[in-house]
């Protein structure tokens, strides 16, 4: 059966940028959730200092919870090498941070959908990142997890590997036993794409899930495709809501999922509007997991 974990979705704000919340204050509020797990972040603040790395992961463990994944954000479609390179030995420390958290994945990127980049030579810098990587996650028993993305907050352009096509030819560069998909239904919308059509090409690598979802502010999905699709900048039609209560076909979803044997970690990015959503989320997937598994 799936394992549930929570992502700090409110606080990342107070936790990566100005300080106001501590990781422990976070540890407190989502130990007192039905979860299995809490998903990690690289830029949390108070990571900077590796001393503080076991203290989180027992702090974890007191509570009786563990820290299955990590999320960070390579970009490894840079056009200089000198780049590459040195994102491939942030990806290493993330890789060696997700080890001593105790986890078992770590998030990998494609990179940043540059101008003038091709998808041929965008799949082929990603690829080859990522198999760079491969060994080092392996020798820790680390899976590297490929997301669905849309953009990191700190990127000037879009995930290079947005769109579905592009996600699926990078996926089928890279096979090796310790790398798989997370899959993100939410950022399919933002690509103005279908997030089961997506899902049901990818189900097969599928080893990790972040759980979300969106309503739509006004207007229609055709409007979201016609005016959003792959745009820079958030859609201004998509708003984060209650999972359960927006768009996404849950029971279509979990009933894929099922059918390829998916037995991983499922991540909730939510609880923009408090703990309160947060819980009600929660209790909408137990319920949804004990009904397909």
């Amino acid at each position: 059966m799936p394992k549930l974990a929570a992502f700090p979705k409110a606080f990342m704000q107070a936790l990566c940028k100005d300080g106001t919340m501590k990781v422990s204050e976070w540890i407190d509020l989502a130990s007192k959730l039905d979860i299995d797990g809490l998903e990690w972040y690289a830029g949390f603040l108070e990571m900077h200092d590796k001393s503080n790395w076991p203290l989180f992961r027992q702090m974890v463990s007191d509570k009786g919870k563990v820290i299955p994944m990590m999320c960070c954000s390579p970009d490894f479609t840079h056009p200089d090498k000198k780049f590459r390179d040195r994102e491939m030995e942030k990806q290493k420390v993330w890789i060696d941070m997700t080890h001593t958290l105790g986890g078992s994945y770590c998030r990998v990127l494609s990179g940043q959908r540059r101008p003038g980049l091709s998808v041929e030579e965008g799949v082929k810098l990603a690829a080859d990142c990522i198999y760079e990587c491969l060994p080092y996650a392996q020798e820790r028993n680390i899976t590297l997890i490929l997301e669905n993305h849309y953009k990191d907050d700190f990127w000037e352009y879009p995930e290079f590997a947005q769109k579905m096509d592009v996600f699926c030819k990078l996926v089928d560069a890279v096979q090796h036993p310790f790398f798989g998909v997370n899959y993100d239904p939410s950022n399919t919308y933002l690509a103005g794409e279908d997030p089961v059509e997506l899902l049901k090409r990818v189900s097969h690598r599928v080893v990790t899930m972040h759980a979300s979802d969106r309503y739509l502010k006004y207007g229609t999905i055709e409007d979201l495709r016609n005016e959003e699709g792959g745009a820079t900048g958030y859609a201004k039609r998509l708003s984060h809501g209650e999972i359960g209560k927006g768009l996404n076909d849950y029971d279509a979803i979990f009933s894929e999922l099922k059918r390829v044997g998916f037995n991983g970690w499922i991540s909730i990015e939510d609880g923009v509007d408090g703990m309160d959503q947060l819980e009600r989320s929660v209790t909408f997937l137990r319920k949804k997991i004990k009904q397909y598994w």
